[in-house]
């Protein structure tokens, strides 16, 4: 019996992925859940596991090769004998690929599948590239002073599997503009919505002393095109809050020492994720999710908390938030932002979001409306916390004091979303905080 290993889908958003170094042979017995292929991602990179134990009978990808969700990345016959054994062939030199050493053998540079991604990455075209490594081979090292050395070619394109249309992007130095390509197709798994040229021109780019082109990696267009997807297919409406943290802050300021010596850092964003796991529950259609023709309200809390990393934004999950405590959130905050800046995320940390918060951080302003990230109808983001004049009420009189004030933003997807539906989702999470209702 043969068994097609294909390409999973390893997060929401992932249509493809990049065969990033075998760890099989043709002719190799596997056992089962042993690791087959390194796979990456704009997400993260993660190695894929046989389904059966067996023979790898064939690769039908090379490294480097993109392959699509559900395509065919090898073949297992569980009751095939094999031909060759762990140590034959390359073992411990150059990652296996279905072509063997297909790049020196067709005349292309020679240069490792991590030289390549680097290359795509930065946008360097290897062919101008001389190496300095052993037999002329092109190192790292070689790549990235090219980069740095001008012989980079612009928004150099990805490589395309057989039968995939060419990309239609022009690159920043080219005449040609914009407007003038074809229309561009949204990322798949939405509802197939393509953005038109119209009649808007932009003028085409006209390079000058001091300008630096910078290559979009596969992340920042993964993220591009997902923004422009989702400004096109949702209309978006934004509610804005003032919210009185006084009582939070007295909550927060009588146990974060303690937190502390627990090595938990007690923050305002763990209050904010609480009060809006609350409230999801309490709304159910912002925690929901647009069909074709329908919408669905989803039963799991799960709240992406959008994380700033040296590669760019990644929206980790924190499942169930609203099952968890003050302590848990604290700790689960803590955790999935060190695993995304160290990169340590996988697929897994990174699906399933059925609601979004985004943080200022420390060098924030006073309020912004995010873009919300699909297939959510709703993202939160949340300003800068400062000390403002207030006007409160005591013994039947008005008088000013100085609270810790933060702004909040709700983005919402009007598809689904009423204004009378938002705006008590947003009061809510207001209350909360401002009632300091919770248990530390």
């Amino acid at each position: 019996m043969t068994t097609k290993v294909t390409m999973p889908q390893l997060g929401e958003s992932v249509v493809e992925g990049t065969v990033g170094k075998w760890l099989v042979k043709e002719g190799e017995a596997v056992e089962k859940d042993q690791p087959l292929v390194e796979i990456l991602t704009d997400k993260a990179d993660s190695e894929l596991p046989a389904p059966v134990a067996g023979v790898v009978t064939k690769l039908h990808a090379d490294v480097d090769d993109i392959v699509a969700v559900g395509e065919t990345l090898c073949e297992i016959d569980e009751n095939a004998t094999a031909t060759v054994s762990k140590e034959d062939g390359d073992a411990g030199g150059e990652p296996q690929t279905a072509e063997r050493t297909q790049s020196e053998s067709n005349g292309d540079p020679a240069a490792s599948p991590s030289v390549r991604k680097l290359a795509r990455e930065l946008g360097v075209d290897l062919g101008s590239v001389s190496g300095t490594g052993e037999a002329g081979r092109i190192t790292h090292d070689d790549v990235q002073k090219a980069a740095a050395g001008g012989s980079k070619v612009p928004n150099a394109p990805e490589p395309q599997r057989e039968g995939t249309p060419p990309r239609t992007d022009p690159g920043p130095q080219e005449s040609k503009t914009v407007g003038s390509a074809p229309k561009r197709r949204a990322p798949t798994g939405g509802a197939g919505v393509e953005v038109p040229s119209g009649a808007f021109r932009v003028p085409p780019y006209k390079p000058a002393d001091g300008d630096e082109v910078v290559p979009f990696s596969r992340r920042r267009r993964i993220i591009a095109d997902h923004m422009v997807y989702s400004k096109h297919v949702s209309p978006e409406v934004v509610t804005l809050a003032e919210c009185d943290l006084y009582e939070t802050a007295k909550l927060r300021d009588a146990h974060k020492g303690r937190y502390k010596k627990e090595g938990l850092s007690l923050t305002y964003l763990a209050f904010v994720v609480a009060a809006t796991a609350r409230a999801l529950r309490e709304f159910p259609e912002l925690n929901a999710r647009v069909l074709e023709d329908a919408y669905v309200k989803l039963g799991h809390v799960n709240l992406g908390i959008a994380v700033d990393t040296p590669q760019g934004l990644v929206v980790p999950v924190i499942r169930n938030a609203d099952e968890l405590t003050i302590r848990g959130l604290a700790r689960a905050i803590i955790d999935i932002a060190e695993r995304a800046r160290d990169g340590n995320l996988t697929p897994d940390d990174l699906a399933g979001k059925t609601f979004s918060i985004s943080n200022p951080g420390l060098k924030g302003n006073l309020v912004g409306g995010a873009i919300i990230s699909q297939p959510n109808v709703g993202i939160l983001r949340i300003g800068t916390i400062k000390k403002r004049p207030v006007v409160i009420e005591k013994d039947g009189q008005d008088l000013i004091a100085i609270h810790p004030v933060m702004h909040m933003a709700l983005t919402y997807d009007h598809r689904v979303v009423d204004g009378v539906h938002a705006n008590g989702f947003l009061y809510r999470i207001s209350e909360i905080l401002e009632q300091g209702d919770f248990e530390v």
